[in-house]
C-alpha cells in the first residue's frame, strides 16, 4: 500500500500535490483536525475531508479520536500512521558508523551507534559500508518493503540532487547514490554530513522556532550548515558551507583539499592533533604522551578524555582552537546576522573549553549591532545530530513539499 501511495505522490497532478501538502503539514505540526488543516492549506473542508479519508484508506494517515473541547461538537483528530513507512539514516565517521531507523512520525525506533568501521576511500571500503547497512536492515523486525529510502552522510563536496560525491568514493562514472542503491537494493540518497547534522538540529534540537541558523560542525574537519527562513541552503551545486576551506592564514600548511592556509589548518580536530604532536616533540607533557610515543592512533575522543582529565596542554589547545574559530564565526555573523549559531560535531563535547573562547572572539571581532540578537550555544543533539539528520532527510526527500 505504501509503495502505491509513493507512486501516486510522484504524479504531477493537483490531487498528488494536495496530498503531499497534507503530509508535509502533519510532519511539521503533528495531529490536527480537518478544519485546522483546511485553514492552513487554504482548501475547502469537503476537499480536505475527501483527501484525508482517501489517505486513511491507503494506510498513510490514522484517525486519533475526538479532540477534547470546552463545549459543542468534538472534532476528529487525524495524523500520520507511524507504521506506514520507515527511513534509514547513516552517519559515516572516521572510525565508526552510526545508523538508525525512524518511523513516519520521525521517531527514532532503532539505532546502532559506533559500529566499527575504518574509513577507506576504495571499492573495498564502499563494500564494507554497504555490508554494515545491509546487516542493520536484516536485523530489523520491520518489513523491508516498508523502508522507502536510505540517506547517507558523506563529508566534503556532495551534490545531493545528482547523487555524486566529489570527495569520497568517486572512483566510478555512475553517481554514488545509484551505485549504493544497486548494492543495497533500496533507494539511496547522499548528502553532505554537516548539512544533515544541521537539518537534524533544526527539526529535533532545542532551537525555539528560530528560522535563521548556522550550524558549525567541529570535528576532524570544519563544516558549516545554513538554514535561511526555515529552509536548508545548499547552493547552486550543493557545495555551500565549505567554511573550513576559507583562506584564513599564511601558514604554508597544506590542507587536505590541496590548498594552503585554509581555516581548517588552524581550527579543527586535525589541527589540534597536529599541534599536540608538535608540542609533544618540544618536550611538553600531556595525558596522551604515552600514546604518541607508542605510535598509537589518536582519536577525537582521546583528546576529549584528556581534557576531562584536566590535561593542561590539551585545554590550552582547545582554547586556542575556540578563539581562532570564533574570529571567523564573527565574520559569518556579520554576513548572515543569524538568530542562532550552534556549535556541533564531536569537539562540541569539549563544552565551555571551546564555547567560551568562541564567544569571546565573536564579541571582539563582530559588529555589536549585528551580534546582539545572535545566540551561540552547543548542539543539544550532540553525537546523534548526524544520524537523526540523515533519517529526517531520507523522509523529507519524498514527503516534504517545499512549497507548503
Amino acid at each position: 500500500m505504501t509503495r502505491e501511495l509513493l507512486k501516486d505522490l510522484k504524479q504531477e497532478n493537483k490531487n498528488s500535490s494536495q496530498k503531499k501538502r497534507i503530509i508535509t503539514y502533519y510532519i511539521h505540526n503533528g495531529n490536527s483536525t480537518i478544519t485546522d488543516l483546511a485553514k492552513v492549506l487554504d482548501l475547502s473542508i469537503p476537499t480536505v475531508t475527501k483527501l484525508v479519508e482517501d489517505m486513511c484508506s491507503s494506510g498513510i494517515l490514522n484517525s486519533y479520536g475526538k479532540l477534547e473541547t470546552a463545549g459543542g461538537r468534538h472534532p476528529q483528530l487525524y495524523g500520520l500512521n507511524p507504521d506506514a513507512c520507515y527511513f534509514v539514516g547513516v552517519d559515516i565517521r572516521r572510525f565508526c558508523v552510526n545508523i538508525g531507523l525512524i518511523n513516519f512520525n520521525g521517531e527514532l525506533v532503532e539505532n546502532q551507534m559506533n559500529v566499527p568501521y575504518t574509513f577507506e576511500n576504495s571499492p573495498k571500503g564502499l563494500d564494507n559500508l554497504c555490508d554494515i547497512i545491509r546487516t542493520f536492515i536484516s536485523s530489523l523486525i520491520v518489513e523491508k518493503d516498508k523502508i522507502l529510502d536510505i540517506s547517507i552522510n558523506v563529508s566534503g563536496r556532495v551534490n545531493p540532487d545528482s547523487g555524486y560525491s566529489y570527495s569520497w568514493f568517486n572512483f566510478g562514472e555512475d553517481p554514488l547514490s545509484q551505485v549504493m542503491t544497486d548494492k543495497i537494493g533500496i533507494d539511496v540518497y547522499i548528502d553532505n554530513d554537516t548539512r544533515a547534522m544541521t537539518y537534524g538540529e533544526y527539526l529535533r534540537g532545542n532551537i525555539n522556532e528560530k528560522k535563521d541558523m548556522l550550524f558549525v560542525n567541529l570535528s576532524w574537519g570544519l563544516g558549516l550548515g545554513i538554514i535561511i527562513d526555515g529552509k536548508l541552503y545548499k547552493g547552486k551545486s550543493g557545495f555551500a558551507g565549505e567554511f573550513g576551506h576559507t583562506p584564513a592564514y599564511n601558514n604554508e600548511i597544506i590542507c587536505h583539499c590541496g590548498k594552503k592556509g585554509c581555516l581548517e589548518t588552524e581550527a579543527s580536530g586535525s589541527a589540534m592533533y597536529r599541534k599536540l604532536v608538535e608540542r609533544h616533540k618540544n618536550s611538553e607533557k600531556s595525558f596522551l604522551s604515552d600514546l604518541i610515543d607508542a605510535g598509537k592512533e589518536i582519536t577525537l575522543e582521546n583528546l576529549i578524555d584528556a581534557i576531562n582529565h584536566e590535561d593542561v596542554l590539551c585545554i590550552e589547545l582547545a582554547e586556542e582552537l575556540g578563539y581562532e574559530l570564533g574570529k571567523n564565526i564573527a565574520g559569518l555573523i556579520n554576513i548572515f546576522n543569524p538568530e542562532l549559531v550552534v556549535i556541533g560535531g564531536v569537539l562540541s563535547q569539549l563544552g565551555d573549553y571551546v564555547l567560551l573562547p568562541i564567544k569571546t572572539a565573536v564579541r571582539k571581532h563582530s559588529l555589536n549591532l549585528v551580534n546582539r540578537d545572535t545566540t551561540i550555544r552547543l548542539s543539544s543533539l550532540k553525537d546523534r545530530a548526524g544520524i537523526i539528520g540523515a533519517c529526517m532527510m531520507a523522509r523529507s526527500r519524498i514527503f516534504i513539499d517545499n512549497e507548503a
